[in-house]
This record gives C-alpha cells, structure tokens and sequence, in this order.
C-alpha cells in the first residue's frame, strides 16, 4: 500500500485508502440546492424589482466576502490572522449563511479535499477531474466515501466551542432569522432574493470557481510531486473576492493574501486589512511569514 500523507487535522493509517470509495448521492444537498435555486426562479420571473436586486447583491457580498473568504477560509481553516472572538463569531456566522455547511462541516470538507490532492493519487471527486456536468453532480449532490478514510481531528478550540457546536448543529435554520427579518423589511421578494437566490448562486458559483481553478489557467507557482495544481482564473478578483487566485493560495495556503502579485484584485484581504488598521484584527499572514512549501517552484 502506497504511504499516505497527513495533514494538520487528517491523520491517515496504515489502513487508510485516499483512493477505494464510491461517489453517494446525498437526498438532503440535493434537496436543499434545488429548492433555493426553484424559489431562486420564481425571485427573478415575479419579483423582478430593483430593491431586491440590490438587496442580493449586497448579501451576497457580505456573506461570500466577509463570511466565507475571510470568516470561513482565512480566518478559521486557515489561522492567517488572529481576531477578536466576537468578530471571529459573526464573520463566522456570516459564512454559515451562503449555506454551505456549518464551521466544523466547512472545515472537514476543505481538508479532506486538500489532503486528498497532497497524495501521489487522487481520485477525480476531490481533484475536479470530471467533465463539467459530471463534476458538478458529484460536487452539488453527492458525497464521495471512503472505505477505508482517514481521521478527522478538529482542534480543541473549535470542537468544544459552545457558539461552533451550536452553529454546526442549526446551520440550515440560521437562514430563518435572517428571512423573518427581510419579509419584515420588504416582503416575499426580498426573502427569495435575498434568501434562496443568494444561496443558490452562491452555492454553483462556489463549484463554479473550484472546478476551474483545479484544471486550468494562469500558473505563477507549481507544487512538484502532487497529482493536483491550483489555477489563477484571472479577471474574476471582483466577483470572488480573491478566491480565484488558486495557484497562489496552493503555494501559499498559510497566507491571508491571495492576490499575491501585482494587479490581482483581492477584496477578502482588503478587509482584512481595512479591519488591521482599526486593530481588529493583528498577526496577519502573508507569503513570507512561514517557510518555503516543500516542492514550490515558478511555473
């Protein structure tokens, strides 16, 4: 058997497989995607008003930005900064909103695609290596379970933190405050666009951006040995909030920067920044703040 790596928090065996398993349809994504993006069609065909468009623009923003790059990504997988636990807590919660999965959940999915794509194999589900429709069945509706995985092990201050628990556990109700709030505000047309469109775009651009950052683009950085390689999708800066420059983040993982070069528009680490220079948040990551990955090199 082929010696697997570990990581951080997945810890393989000597009877783990990063490769014997089989793609499961899961009724409960599938459900809860095609539910957001039906009432996703009936916002746009009969609520076409101004307001609500602006409305999901701007939660969209906050919630993708703020929560699920810099709250969700940055901050709690990656410690590429340190924060106060109040804001930690609400950029966190915002993340929880684009509905993905809750902070233990999130975690759990973006390691145990990041060590898949560290063996010397990795099967085409957590590398993206399936044609388009196929990749985004497998990615919006399925799971893909190992026979024989590894073991997941969640830091002590995440696990046994009271608001995560909770968190994890109510994930999906965390939209119902949110949509008595809107119908309050603006009726049924801001709940469905601010609600169930903002989580189905959210939810496909997601894929969407996964999917071509692990085949092809822009290249400042390979990592020699390993099955996969992250992509720069140029241009795209302004509406991923710098999660499109991939390639940097796989030479870079540590790093709260993602744009890491000239001209590539990072608006996740603008806001960290902006929340430095007011003292939110402190020891913020970049390129140079931890060793050389084994294996970096220019393209």
């Amino acid at each position: 058997m082929v010696s697997l790596i570990s990581t951080e928090r997945v810890v393989a065996t000597s009877k783990t497989s990063a490769t014997e398993g089989r793609i499961v349809w899961s009724p409960v994504k599938s459900l809860w995607l095609f539910a957001h993006v039906g009432l996703g069609f009936i916002a746009i065909f009969w609520f076409p008003q101004i307001d609500a468009f602006l409305l999901f623009v701007g939660l969209t923003a906050m919630t993708v930005c703020a929560g699920h790059s810099v709250g969700m990504h940055r901050l709690l997988i990656h410690r590429s900064f340190q924060t106060h636990t109040f804001l930690e807590y609400f950029m966190v919660w915002l993340g929880t909103l684009v509905g993905m999965a809750g902070p233990i959940g999130m975690i759990k999915a973006h390691d145990m695609r990041d060590w898949h794509q560290r063996q010397r194999v990795c099967p085409p589900h957590p590398a993206h290596g399936a044609s388009f429709w196929k990749d985004a069945w497998w990615q919006l509706c399925c799971t893909f379970e190992l026979v024989s995985p590894p073991t997941f092990i969640v830091e002590e201050r995440v696990r046994e933190d009271l608001f995560y628990i909770w968190l994890e556990r109510t994930w999906m109700l965390q939209q119902i405050p949110v949509a008595c709030l809107l119908f309050v505000l603006g009726g049924w047309s801001w709940v469905l666009w601010g609600c169930s469109l903002r989580i189905a775009v959210s939810l496909i651009g997601h894929w969407m951006v996964g999917h071509y950052a692990h085949r092809a683009g822009h290249q400042g950085w390979v990592v020699k040995g390993l099955p996969v390689q992250g992509y720069n999708l140029r241009y795209l800066g302004l509406l991923t909030f710098g999660e499109n420059w991939h390639c940097n983040h796989h030479a870079f993982p540590h790093s709260a920067k993602l744009g890491v070069e000239k001209g590539q528009l990072d608006l996740g680490f603008a806001l960290i920044q902006f929340l430095q220079r007011y003292r939110l948040v402190w020891e913020v990551k970049t390129p140079a703040s931890e060793p050389t990955r084994e294996g970096l090199a220019r393209a």
